[in-house]
This record gives structure tokens, sequence and C-alpha cells, in this order.
């Protein structure tokens, strides 16, 4: 791309050497609260990990909080990128083991270290920041929905009962998603993650027709 060409980022255009000194504020900013949590990561520490002076910084990210957001919003592609994936082809117990596994692989690949990035994120904003709060339950609904998408397309193809509630399943997997990874994020184990998915596809077994 040429370095001159621009991309529109919120109310904001950027050159593609601006865009990429962009994403790499934000990546180490993702980086640096994954590892040390929201107060751990100063400005000063991201400034140093993206190798960007303060004024470079403030000339993309007004404050730290146009920062936090940015960096849900890339915490948001890069987990629901890779679950988008496998979910949007969610339509067996067969592809629904398929998205266990590749949930499983992601957590054993990094050594189950930082749980869930949107779940951390959640558990140091959502009691102190109402804005980064409502971003935040924007993308676990996106993540609902998915899954939402996948229980209503194994129903439709007679996987399961028409009578299902499929809102109120696709909250109940997710939110044992949630606890298995914390657990396996404590334990350093993917287990816990893995016996949740399992026991919600066990579940849902119950409710063929």
């Amino acid at each position: 791309m040429d370095a001159r060409q621009t991309t529109s980022v919120g109310e904001r255009t950027f050159t593609a050497k601006g865009l990429a000194t962009r994403k790499r504020i934000v990546e180490s900013a993702a980086q640096l609260i994954v590892e040390h949590g929201l107060e751990g990561a100063t400005l000063e520490e991201i400034q140093s990990a993206a190798h960007v002076s303060a004024s470079q910084l403030y000339h993309y990210f007004t404050d730290k909080n146009a920062l936090v957001m940015a960096v849900i919003d890339h915490q948001t592609e890069s987990v629901l990128g890779s679950h988008r994936a496998v979910l949007e082809r969610v339509d067996s117990f067969a592809a629904l083991a398929e998205w266990r596994d590749m949930v499983v692989g992601m957590l054993d690949a990094q050594n189950c270290v930082g749980g869930c990035p949107l779940g951390s994120l959640a558990s140091g904003l959502a009691e102190s920041d109402p804005i980064a709060r409502g971003a935040l339950a924007a993308s676990f609904a996106e993540w609902e929905s998915l899954l939402r998408d996948g229980l209503t397309a194994m129903r439709d193809r007679g996987e399961l009962r028409a009578d299902i509630d499929v809102e109120s399943l696709s909250v109940s997997i997710l939110a044992g998603v949630q606890g298995g990874l914390l657990l396996s994020q404590t334990r350093r184990d993917s287990r816990a993650v893995r016996i949740a998915i399992d026991a919600s596809i066990a579940y849902l077994s119950l409710l063929r027709p």
C-alpha cells in the first residue's frame, strides 16, 4: 500500500504509515493490559513498548480512555474474528465440537495465560467506566449472537427441538465458556474450559427431537 494512501478510522483519516503506527500502539497497549492490568499499563510503558514518543501517542489518542476504547475494538475483533470463522459454520454437534477444539487449542497455545481478552477487560472496566462497559457489553452481545445463530441453524436442520430457547441457551453457553476460561487461566490448565463446553454440548444433546 502506498504510504500516501489514506484510511479512515472513526472520524479521522490516516496514511498507511500512520495507520501502522496507530495499530502498533493499540497492540502494545493490549498486550500490556493483559500482562499488567489496566492500571499497570501506564502510558509511559505503552510508549516504550510501541516505540513512540508522547507526542506521537497523543496524536492518535486524546487520552488513555480513547486508547482503551481502541483496545476494546482490537480485542473484540481478535477474539470474535477467530470464533466467527467457526461459529458461522455451526449447524451440527460435530461443528460444535470443532468450535470447542478451537477454543481449547487457542488457550493451550498461549499456555492459558491471559484468559479471555474481553473478560479481562470487563473485570477491570465494568465498574469504573460506563462507556467502556457499554462497548464490552456490545462485544459480548455479538458473541452471543454468533452462538444463537449456530443454535438456530441446528434447530432448523432438525438437530435440536423446535421449541428450544436459543436466546437463553446462547447466554448459558457463553457464561460457561467465560467461567471455564477464568478457571483455566487461574489453574494454567485448559481442562476447565473443555469441561464447561462439553457440559453445554451434553445438555444440548438432551434437546434433540
